[in-house]
């Protein structure tokens, strides 16, 4: 399954490389004549899509949100909302406006809110994101790694959890498949993100990948379903 990304920030829908979140410019897509996320949305829903990935920018640097309008899109096509939370409250509060949530490495306050977040949640609301950044693990509050990562996960046991190569976005380059040895027979259904290309999807579907997000190949027009 194909789960088109869109990333917001100042109530547009934007793009860039590799996370350099600060070089994001207008999104140009072939869904829609302009970078409007509602009329984006609106046409992916009439392709067939059945699910979005919304990267919410604002909200993940402490910036302010695009929460109303994630809200409307929600009401067009299911949204997996990355919003930067890091603790219980956020989770309640972004899931008023969001079918799923991401729990992601890169954000969260600690290791301990990660339990508390989900024994507090359906986990079919929540979805794990392990974030990756030149190979390694990205995190902005806690010292970690991906061995205490994946004791976590099993823990947890998230229904979703995503791997996403922050280096690769927008980069077309392909995701790279060792990444996935780190979470091999983990029970959890795994996401992959971070410069997937149509190439990609054979070999990880044969690793047990079922869902893949897809951004730059996607609106560029490069990739088909």
């Amino acid at each position: 399954m194909i789960i088109p990304v869109l990333d917001l920030k100042n109530g547009e829908a934007v793009s860039g490389k590799s996370g350099n979140r600060e070089s994001y410019r207008s999104l140009k897509t072939v869904f829609s004549e302009s970078s409007n996320p509602v009329k984006i949305a609106e046409s992916l829903k009439q392709e067939g899509y059945k699910e979005l990935y919304i990267a919410d920018l604002n909200a993940i640097e402490g910036e302010g949100s695009n929460f109303s309008m994630v809200k409307e899109i929600n009401a067009i096509i299911p949204v997996m909302l990355d919003a930067g939370v890091n603790n219980v409250s956020d989770v309640s509060d972004a899931l008023k406006i969001a079918q799923k949530i991401i729990i992601a490495t890169e954000t969260i306050k600690s290791l301990d809110e990660i339990d508390l977040i989900f024994s507090e949640f359906s986990k079919d609301s929540l979805v794990f994101s392990v974030d990756i950044k030149n190979n390694h693990l990205l995190s902005r509050n806690i010292k970690t790694n991906f061995d205490e990562i994946i004791q976590k996960i099993e823990h947890i046991t998230p229904s979703e959890t995503i791997i996403l190569d922050i280096s690769g976005v927008g980069t077309r380059k392909g995701f790279n498949p060792d990444l996935m040895k780190n979470f091999n027979n983990l029970n959890t259904g795994i996401i992959i993100g971070g410069g997937v290309t149509q190439e990609n999807i054979g070999e990880l579907t044969e690793m047990g990948v079922q869902k893949f997000l897809v951004g730059t190949a996607l609106h560029s027009g490069t990739f088909r379903v």
